[in-house]
């Protein structure tokens, strides 16, 4: 688990807010070529929601594999779609065929949390 640190006002060390972690735990957690909507990590967790685990992806998520947790419509996340669509072609992650712009196949790639592969 990938462990973020900031100073706080005594200048002691503060981890991560326990909302974050359970976020990234689950993020890590994805299969390769899988993913999960923002709104899926926050149901599969029982709390928050997708704007939270938005909020967490984009303080602490670049420790984690954060493309394999993605938007509803499955667009890719806009100012990171190049790095996204390297990382789905090296995992093999389905895509819709002729989307413009490149939308994740979330009927195929939509992982539920419950088994490690298929």
């Amino acid at each position: 688990m990938p462990q973020v640190t900031d100073a706080d006002d005594d200048g002691g060390q503060v981890g991560l807010p326990p909302f974050a972690e359970l976020v990234l735990d689950l993020t890590e957690r994805i299969p390769p070529g899988r993913v999960m909507t923002y709104g899926d990590v926050a149901e599969y967790l029982g709390q928050g929601g997708p704007r939270q685990v938005g909020r967490v992806m984009a303080l602490y998520g670049g420790a984690v594999p954060w493309w394999r947790v993605i938007r509803a419509d499955g667009r890719l996340l806009p100012g990171h779609e190049q790095r996204a669509l390297a990382h789905y072609g090296d995992e093999g992650t389905p895509m819709r065929e002729l989307a413009d712009p490149p939308r994740v196949d979330l009927g195929r790639a939509r992982w539920d949390g419950r088994s490690a592969g298929d």
